[in-house]
């Protein structure tokens, strides 16, 4: 019995912590189309800076559970690799890793406003006029 009230408690502890994410939707310019999975690693791997002419600004959010969400699923690494690989594209001069933004409040409006950029925020706080280019 204890250790279903254990369980219950870590549960509810990681739900009320934002720990459990919905889905992780894909959004971006207008200018922007739909992609494919393919085409957003390459582009948040540093390996793609343009899309249909379009020169694109890859968004992440500070480190979090929607973070690791959308690494797992459009990148398919952890942090801590993806952390790792900018290390060294930024040690042997290939690049920078992509800004960081603190909340989806942050990636939404830069996303709007900035021709070419492309974040990703809960599908839980998707509002109406975003440019859903995956989920």
């Amino acid at each position: 019995m204890l250790k279903i009230q254990f369980k219950l408690v870590v549960l509810l502890l990681l739900m009320m912590s934002g720990a459990f994410a919905g889905e992780v939707v894909v959004i971006g310019h207008p200018s922007l189309s739909k992609m494919d999975a393919k085409t957003i690693q390459k582009i948040f791997m540093g390996r793609l800076i343009e899309v249909e002419g379009v020169y694109v600004t890859a968004i992440n959010l500070k480190p979090c559970s929607l973070r690791e969400h959308f690494l797992q699923d459009f990148l398919q690494q952890d942090d801590d690799k993806y952390t790792a690989y900018w290390m060294v594209r930024r040690y042997i001069g290939k690049g920078l890793p992509p800004r960081e933004l603190v909340s989806p409040a942050d990636v939404m409006a830069f996303v709007q406003i900035t021709p070419g950029a492309i974040g990703y925020i809960d599908e839980k706080d998707l509002k109406p006029g975003l440019n859903v280019i995956a989920r």
